[in-house]
């Protein structure tokens, strides 16, 4: 039985994280002719191509796409089982690749980042903040936090806690359009709407005597953040639904009010989202344990 080439499989998932030859070797200390040889050599043992070169451009084939996942693993199962090994007194170091919303990002992780590195001073952290669905496998992260409703799939989620949504306006423009007394009244109103949100003109409520209302609602703005909401807001534009994290501020300085208080959007679950594989390197299950331990919401 000839077993896997471990090495080339793992030099693969380097350049495909890295999205260089030159940048993956890099990263593993080692020459360009040799990650080169080795995708070469993996590429002959599995009779196919795995990457489209160009002297500008490198590219995923489609086999190549299918198969970044289980490099990946391989890779990662290969570190986490090394550091497995070493002696658990052993200072934590090394990389940590994290993903995050950009405003919960901004206000909740950052800081819980820099208390971790402060406690863990040979411990490096990407972080990587945006609103847009990443595919963290692809994006070589190792883990990611998530304020959604979570498919199913093959990734591995920890529910951290619930996301309370608010329904606001200013005071200026509930004044001038009149306060909403039930969910349906929103239909003659202007809305700011969140435009990553599965069906973003769609608001869900449950109301008293465990009662659901599904509203379709004008979207007068569409937005990819709900911080860019805010000024909107503020001016009178609309009514929003935002999370606390975002709005609280606005709310204890009366520049927005809630609405239908009696009515509530379902809550989103905030999610710790990490690969498939059980296994992990030590410093990224300490930092797993310190986001759930601190995350503060």
């Amino acid at each position: 039985m000839r077993l896997p080439d471990f090495e080339a499989w793992a030099m693969f998932a380097a350049v495909v994280e890295h999205r260089s030859f030159t940048d993956a070797a890099k990263a593993l200390s080692v020459s360009k002719a040799t990650v080169s040889k080795a995708v070469t050599r993996l590429e002959e043992h599995l009779d196919t191509s795995l990457f489209n070169r160009t002297s500008r451009r490198l590219a995923l084939t489609e086999s190549g796409k299918r198969l970044a996942d289980h490099a990946q693993r391989i890779l990662i199962e290969g570190q986490a089982a090394e550091e497995a090994a070493r002696d658990e007194t052993a200072d934590l170091s090394g990389t940590v690749r994290l993903g995050a919303p950009m405003t919960f990002g901004l206000l909740r992780i950052a800081p819980l980042i820099a208390k971790f590195t402060k406690e863990h001073p040979l411990v490096d952290v990407d972080l990587h903040l945006s609103d847009a669905k990443i595919d963290i496998v692809e994006m070589g992260l190792d883990a990611t936090i998530r304020i959604a409703d979570m498919p199913d799939s093959s990734l591995r989620a920890r529910r951290l806690a619930d996301v309370t949504m608010h329904v606001i306006a200013s005071p200026a423009y509930l004044d001038e359009r009149g306060r909403p007394q039930h969910p349906s009244d929103l239909g003659s109103h202007d809305c700011l709407c969140y435009s990553n949100a599965t069906a973003p003109d769609v608001w869900r409520f449950a109301g008293p005597g465990q009662q659901n209302v599904v509203v379709q609602v004008r979207g007068r703005i569409t937005v990819n953040s709900g911080e860019a909401m805010l000024p909107a807001l503020r001016m009178g534009v609309g009514v929003a639904r935002l999370p606390d994290f975002i709005i609280g501020d606005a709310l204890a300085k009366g520049e927005v009010e809630e609405i239908l208080t009696d009515w509530r959007p379902p809550p989103f679950g905030l999610h710790l989202v990490t690969p498939p594989s059980r296994l992990r390197p030590a410093r990224v299950d300490a930092l797993l344990d310190f986001l759930t331990k601190h995350h503060g919401c």
